[in-house]
């Protein structure tokens, strides 16, 4: 380890003579955090770290774009969901150590594995959770059963009880994956895209459970996700699950709400919903001049508890490090609560698919979901329709 250092040093002293430069596209909300890292980095070596503002709905089309003429920035902040497709092709360079790697969630350092290999170092996660109203609920239900059976008793001409876009594969994900659907088998190479998940007897009984909130008339018929905000906005709605980006719309139209992670209630004793998990994250250019000095500062730096600890405080999300996680929670005040919240969520869900293939997925089971909702097929014939147009939209 300290040859290594060595080498790094002596490497980062030429570098600073040549006037070597890091740039790092990323979105507005990283920056303030990042300009402090920048400064600390250059401080320590000599190396100037560019930050260039890109919106974040452009960064991988450019980078696509760049890249492999062996442009654009050293770094990229992005979504893991794009480490599959940029890996493939050659734009990444895989993350060759990482300090405290016991320290981060197994979740986040799985969103952006690929392959067997690391290639990204992860700093925030997000998902999804229950919201409720507390004007409307009295008691936090622990289990699936109670809230169908308080989400029933508050319903009446005026109030929806329990409302979702369950149409929508996202958001009925944990349900299905709760009870042991998935959608490409998880193997020690990566993920298994031939193997697929969404029609075994956990998937099943996953949609079958979501029928019956139909069938039992808890959840309304034409329920979608614009139909849910603006109920619960409204204050007519008792149980949603969305998540993050809709807090700051509820409070400003004044919902006194709670939130349930999905880790606080249970499918059956033992039984989790699992949602999906979002995880941003520092991504290498592997045709970057400057790999080394690039690696240093993803690694060391944004890295560092201190490093994930400032892009916490930056931008309040959840963070990807335990540590960090205890240390906020340990003081965390009102303000963090929803953050807290759904990071707890986060913690038992499962990393979107970060490999090309997970496209043809959306489409597929959201017919599937559609065609139960209306009652159009049983719920086997509906999800092995939709793993038979996964497996031809893939090539199988």
């Amino acid at each position: 380890m300290r040859k290594l250092a060595l080498i790094m040093a002596v490497v980062f002293v030429f570098a600073a003579l040549l006037s070597a430069k890091i740039v790092i596209w990323s979105s507005e909300n990283q920056i303030p955090a990042l300009q402090k890292l920048a400064a600390d980095f250059e401080r320590d070596y000599g190396i100037e770290v560019e930050i260039q503002q890109v919106n974040f709905g452009d960064i991988k089309s450019k980078f696509l774009t760049a890249a492999p003429a062996g442009e654009g920035p050293d770094i990229i902040v992005g979504a893991h969901d794009w480490v599959g497709e940029l890996a493939k092709n050659g734009l990444l360079e895989p993350i060759p150590f990482l300090p405290d790697s016991d320290q981060y969630y197994e979740v986040a350092l799985s969103a952006f594995s690929y392959g067997g290999k690391l290639y990204g170092v992860p700093y925030t996660i997000e998902s999804i959770g229950i919201i409720y109203n507390k004007d409307l609920v009295e008691e936090i239900p622990e289990t699936i059963a109670e809230l169908e059976e308080m989400a029933a008793e508050i319903a009446d001409d005026e109030i929806v009880g329990f409302i979702y876009d369950a149409g929508n594969f996202y958001f009925s994900f944990p349900f299905i994956a709760g009870y042991g659907g998935y959608i490409f088998k998880d193997t020690e190479s990566g993920l298994d895209v031939h193997n697929i998940g969404l029609n075994n007897d956990g998937a099943i009984k996953g949609v079958s459970l979501i029928k019956k909130w139909y069938d039992d008339g808890l959840i309304p018929q034409g329920a979608n996700y614009n139909l849910m905000d603006s109920l619960f906005k409204d204050g007519l709605a008792a149980f949603i699950v969305n998540g993050p980006w809709a807090t700051p719309w509820y409070r400003d139209a004044g919902i006194d709400y709670g939130i349930i992670p999905f880790n606080e209630i249970e499918l059956e004793p033992g039984v989790t919903p699992k949602p999906f998990v979002g995880v941003q994250g520092f991504m290498i250019n592997a045709k970057s001049k400057n790999k080394l000095e690039a690696i240093e500062f993803a690694v060391n730096y944004i890295g560092s508890f201190d490093g994930q600890y400032g892009m916490f405080v930056g931008e309040r999300r959840g963070t990807a490090r335990k540590d960090v996680f205890d240390y906020v929670a340990k003081d965390a005040g009102p303000e963090l609560y929803d953050v807290l919240q759904f990071s707890k969520s986060a913690s038992v869900g499962i990393p979107m698919p970060n490999v090309p293939e997970m496209a043809a997925v959306w489409g597929a089971m959201g017919d599937a979901l559609s065609i139960v909702i209306n009652d159009q097929d049983t719920v086997e014939n509906a999800l092995n329709a939709a793993v038979e147009k996964i497996k031809a939209a893939i090539g199988e």
